[in-house]
């Protein structure tokens, strides 16, 4: 049995560029604060936890002053900013500079939606982390969308500029965006006054297409991410769209040696919040259940 790990998966640049900026920080100190799991895996986050890495909410942060804390690749509201000078926080920033971008691209449209009591539309998980950077741009005023009933909140003889969280699926972007065009066609009997911007990270959209092609390559495909992902789920589902031998594991722990009773090969995916030393891991733990069958 042959078992390949993809070499596409692993980290993107901005969890990789917090996870290094965080790993540099704590070589000069002993505890280092990040607000919000730094990384959506419970064993990264657990690992950078023996180095001294302490993770806090936002009631927290409330209470702490003089001292240091890392804002992740996620990124985060106005409020976290004011609230760091008001608390003498030094910010230790490493926001992905794609999530950056998309922030002040939304603080735009919101100051232009303003003037026409339009309506900023965000496709993406509700309390996920850089949502809600994204959505403080707007001072909340943005309108979540994760299902197709979310629409019903929309009022579509408004004008409309829609967003996506950086993560989520190219293909449910474009469906939620057909169905807005539909709903505002039905309102005002033709297609006015609506913007869509495709703001899905690139670096996680090619992937889609990647996965596409290494599922078809094996006989049994595991996927390792965080059960937190948000992008892990969209990509699983891309794996298990062509392979139905797909399997999700957060660790080595949940593999289940019957799943390559029949299998020449394995192909070892994850998410861009997925180490690649997990999925070494899993690799090995794969092996070592050949071995015992044999």
């Amino acid at each position: 049995m042959t078992i390949t790990i993809d070499k596409n998966s692993g980290y993107c640049f901005g969890v990789e560029f917090a996870i290094q900026m965080a790993e540099d920080e704590m070589e000069n100190v002993p505890e280092l604060y990040c607000l919000g799991d730094i990384v959506h895996n419970g064993m990264e986050v657990q690992r950078l936890y023996q180095k001294g890495l302490r993770i806090i909410d936002r009631e927290q942060l409330k209470e702490l002053h003089d001292c240091k804390v890392l804002i992740r690749a996620h990124g985060e509201p106005p409020e976290t900013y004011q609230l760091a000078l008001q608390n003498n926080i030094e910010l230790i920033d490493a926001s992905c500079p794609v999530v950056l971008k998309l922030q002040n691209r939304v603080k735009h449209a919101f100051d232009n939606m303003e003037e026409v009591e339009g309506q900023i539309v965000i496709y993406g998980q509700q309390g996920h982390a850089e949502v809600i950077g994204i959505a403080g741009q707007t001072h909340d005023k943005a309108i979540i969308v994760t299902t197709e009933a979310d629409l019903d909140k929309i009022d579509f003889t408004k004008p409309v500029t829609l967003f996506s969280q950086t993560t989520k699926s190219t293909k449910g972007f474009y469906h939620i965006k057909a169905l807005i065009e539909e709903r505002i066609r039905e309102a005002k009997g033709e297609l006015v006054d609506f913007d869509a911007n495709d703001s899905i990270c690139r670096q996680v959209s090619n992937r889609e297409p990647q996965l596409a092609r290494f599922s078809t390559e094996h006989d049994v495909v595991v996927f390792v991410s965080g059960k937190k992902s948000s992008n892990g789920k969209a990509l699983y589902s891309v794996c298990k769209s062509i392979n139905p031998n797909s399997y999700f594991i957060e660790s080595e722990q949940e593999l289940e040696a019957s799943w390559f009773d029949q299998a020449q090969s394995v192909g070892i995916c994850g998410a861009t919040s997925t180490p690649m030393w997990l999925m070494q891991q899993v690799a090995d733990s794969i092996q070592a259940l050949e071995l015992q069958a044999i």
